[in-house]
């Protein structure tokens, strides 16, 4: 195929709408990489650790080449750009509210956060510009997680997860009760797919109580600091009762978060910027559960997610209607309503 054949058939392409998928994730991860670059931009102004500073500004120059990429496909689409979060959002002189042990385990708890969305993306990308967009945003978090991975362990601050022996043959499952010992005094020990559940599912409450934490001390509204305060508890509720069920099966549990939050009061963001990141790990929080529930073999432990999900899903509803009150949300693509279009011509 000669150059201008290619060159014709990506012209082509490029005329092919967008999906509903494809602007959905672009949509998203516009307003994720905006809130990214507010977050990085502070970060950067109180990190003193010379090993920590470049993951902070490799996180800022993946977010800003994201929103260029992205502005420029829904310009050509006719798109409306997001407004997602600006300067406005962001205070870079205020005093520092975390430690930067904790922003570096941020950077690297957020990017297998992202890490599994994009994959996401990728799969139900069609057009070759939003996939390939993905694809190397993938790689470059992958990396950005690498690093952020040996700066921990060079660091001494990376908790792994529980070790355990290995099997000394391969074995089958030859009763129920693996499944459904509800009532039973003695519950089979967790497997390795269960401990790893239990320990991220920790880890993910640890960080977004910590940030609950630091955002009631700091935020401006009273219903909102109400909303943090909430949330906090619930993290809390949930890390004792996954740690629980490791320590009562004599496996640690990871560390909480809590000391990497200073005193400060004087808030780094703005409500709106703080509302939508907490909306945004619960819903990661729901995800987390969900996949959880449904890998894990013991039931007692699936039904505990399950009731879990709900509760937060409840939280999440509250943080909904705060951010409609306060005019904070900002309404993703959607369908065409052709009932309500039916009504206007009666």
């Amino acid at each position: 195929m000669t150059n201008t054949n290619k060159d014709e058939k990506v012209l082509t392409e490029h005329k092919i709408p967008l999906t509903a998928s494809e602007m959905g994730f672009l949509w998203t991860q516009y307003l994720n990489d905006s809130l990214a670059v507010c977050v990085m931009k502070y970060f950067k102004s109180i990190c003193e650790d010379k090993e920590i500073l470049p993951l902070i500004e490799n996180s800022l120059s993946i977010a800003e080449n994201d929103i260029k990429i992205i502005t420029e496909i829904f310009t050509k689409e006719n798109h409306p750009i997001p407004i997602g979060f600006t300067d406005e959002d962001v205070n870079v002189n205020a005093p520092r509210l975390f430690s930067d042990t904790f922003i570096l385990m941020y950077i690297q708890k957020l990017e297998i956060i992202a890490m599994a969305s994009i994959g996401v993306a990728i799969g139900v990308s069609a057009r070759s510009d939003v996939s390939n967009f993905f694809r190397n945003l993938l790689i470059s978090v992958s990396e950005l997680h690498d690093k952020a991975r040996k700066v921990m362990l060079s660091k001494g601050v990376y908790v792994r997860s529980a070790q355990i022996p290995s099997p000394d043959k391969v074995d089958f499952i030859d009763k129920q009760g693996f499944l459904f010992d509800f009532l039973g005094s003695h519950k089979r020990p967790l497997t390795a797919i269960e401990i790893t559940h239990l320990f991220i599912n920790i880890q993910t409450n640890a960080m977004g109580k910590a940030l609950m934490m630091a955002f009631a001390q700091v935020c401006k509204n009273e219903d909102i600091r109400q909303f943090f305060v909430e949330g906090k508890g619930i993290s809390n509720k949930h890390i004792k009762k996954f740690g629980s069920t490791l320590t009562n099966e004599d496996i640690p549990a990871p560390m909480s978060w809590d000391s990497h939050v200073t005193d400060s009061t004087v808030s780094p963001f703005s409500d709106k910027l703080m509302m939508f990141h907490t909306t945004t790990l619960i819903a990661v929080g729901i995800g987390n559960y969900g996949t959880a529930a449904g890998t894990c073999q013991r039931m007692d432990l699936s039904a505990t997610y399950t009731r879990l999900s709900a509760e937060i899903a409840l939280f999440a509803e509250d943080g909904a209607n705060i951010m409609i009150k306060h005019a904070f949300l900002e309404e993703p693509p959607k369908a065409i309503d052709h009932k309500a279009l039916f009504k206007k011509k009666k």
